[in-house]
């Protein structure tokens, strides 16, 4: 069998507890097939970066790239996250631009295929994760790379005339046609790639998603919605139950219903909306005050970024005008918590939590929603509150799912979650359990690369 080799910004390393995302899906790809693991080590350094430094755990070994300060300010900061993330996020007016930003990411992607051609062999399957990494599989053919090359983007595809916002996006969006086979995560961000080829660069796309630019270049776009490791999870959860951490959190709760939700700190989750519909629930339902509680743990990131600083003050305000407003001396309404935790404690959390409140504006995917299915007893399941704007929203249709833009949405599924009977729930809980474990993340992983192989 050949060698799976997972590109990546980041690499999640063993000791590392980042939950959900990239990070646990490639470990339980890797963990089962063994291979390599390359990029970005989250190290800068002074100077340029030097080779990989290579650490072998198990069956992976790991590729460890360090980034200078200027390249982690242009490629990651810069373009990545102020430029791409906003794009691909349908938030064009966050869009920051700047052309010595783009060349850093340009010449970013340039020293990791330097580094990584030399580690690859001949019958490697090179899979390609997100944004960060557009352009890296032209770069490696342009250095006589012949493997197998796949990418899959994990963030949604706007339409074509949002993508062309982008300046010189015809000098980035062409190079994914240097792959084999582009996946995304739904058919509606498969149609909206394929619309871009035809419309953008005149390209000819068939009814399976072949697409041919006018300079003969060609590869495949096909929708793989990512799943996770549902027996894992539900294992954890299990487990979790009784921990101490878990136990910690039932106790304090003394008896009173339980709201959860999971985010990085990130724009695109929909947060302030969240918040403030919490508040307006609590408003309009007062028999519900001093009943329930809103966890929400929400771990900083890209904190250098000025719109996260904003974001998160934001957020503290939202949360003590609430609690100002309607706390008691024995409870507090809303707890937001600034820290990550590991997928055992979440698993835990999501077990005790009565609904699991998932509401981004704009997702490719949100596996916390099926991490938080995953998590349930099945003899007292908890509700599933999800946005019609992430993607699981597709697969998990027996959630309710909601506008997130609309606040009073949100409430009112809120008090119907809490007001749920028993059955309703087995019911719908059942039935998005039996998807989340068909559709798991080997199933994804064995989809996209036997049609890679193909």
């Amino acid at each position: 069998m050949s060698r799976l080799v997972v590109v990546s910004n980041r690499v999640a390393q063993p000791r590392e507890a980042r939950a959900g995302g990239l990070a646990s899906a490639m470990q339980a790809a890797l963990e089962q097939h063994g291979g390599l693991w390359f990029g970005w080590s989250g190290r800068v350094v002074d100077g340029e970066a030097a080779a990989p430094r290579i650490e072998r755990v198990d069956r992976i070994d790991y590729a460890l790239v360090d980034l200078s300060h200027a390249d982690h300010d242009q490629y990651y900061l810069g373009f990545a996250n102020r430029t791409l993330w906003p794009l691909l996020h349908f938030r064009p007016s966050l869009l920051d631009y700047h052309r010595g930003d783009f060349a850093g990411y340009l010449r970013v992607n340039a020293m990791f295929a330097r580094q990584l051609a030399p580690l690859l062999r001949d019958d490697d399957v090179v899979w390609i994760h997100d944004y960060h990494l557009i352009p890296l599989g032209a770069e490696l053919r342009a250095l006589g790379i012949g493997a197998r090359i796949g990418f899959f983007l994990h963030v949604p595809v706007p339409p074509p005339g949002l993508l062309a916002v982008l300046p010189h996006h015809e000098q980035l969006f062409p190079k994914l046609a240097a792959y084999d086979l582009v996946g995304v995560q739904t058919w509606r961000d498969r149609d909206a790639l394929l619309a871009y080829f035809r419309d953008e660069l005149h390209a000819a796309t068939g009814a399976d998603g072949d697409v041919v630019l006018p300079d003969g270049r060609r590869c495949d776009v096909a929708a793989f919605p990512i799943g996770i490791d549902a027996a894992k999870v539900a294992d954890q959860a299990r487990k979790a139950a009784n921990s101490p951490a878990t136990a910690r959190l039932v106790r304090s709760l003394e008896g009173r219903k339980l709201v959860i939700g999971v985010d990085r700190l990130d724009y695109s989750k929909g947060l302030p909306q969240r918040f403030e519909a919490f508040g307006g629930f609590l408003a309009r339902h007062a028999a519900w005050r001093s009943r329930v509680s809103f966890l929400q743990i929400a771990p900083p990131s890209r904190e250098q970024v000025q719109e996260y600083r904003d974001l998160r003050s934001r957020l503290e305000r939202l949360a003590g005008a609430t609690n100002g407003r309607y706390a008691e001396p024995d409870w507090v309404p809303i707890r937001y918590v600034n820290r990550s935790f590991t997928q055992g404690t979440l698993a835990g959390f999501y077990r005790v939590a009565d609904i699991g409140l998932v509401t981004p504006l704009r997702d490719g995917m949100n596996l916390v929603a099926k991490e938080y299915v995953a998590a349930q007893p099945p003899d007292d399941p908890g509700v599933l509150v999800l946005s019609n704007f992430a993607g699981a929203a597709d697969e998990l249709a027996e959630a309710i799912i909601i506008n997130p833009l609309d606040p009073e949405d949100i409430v009112e599924s809120l008090e119907r979650a809490l007001s749920m009977p028993l059955a309703e729930r087995r019911e719908r809980w059942a039935a998005m359990f039996e998807r989340v474990r068909r559709d798991d993340i080997a199933a994804w992983r064995r989809a996209f690369l036997d049609r890679l192989a193909r």
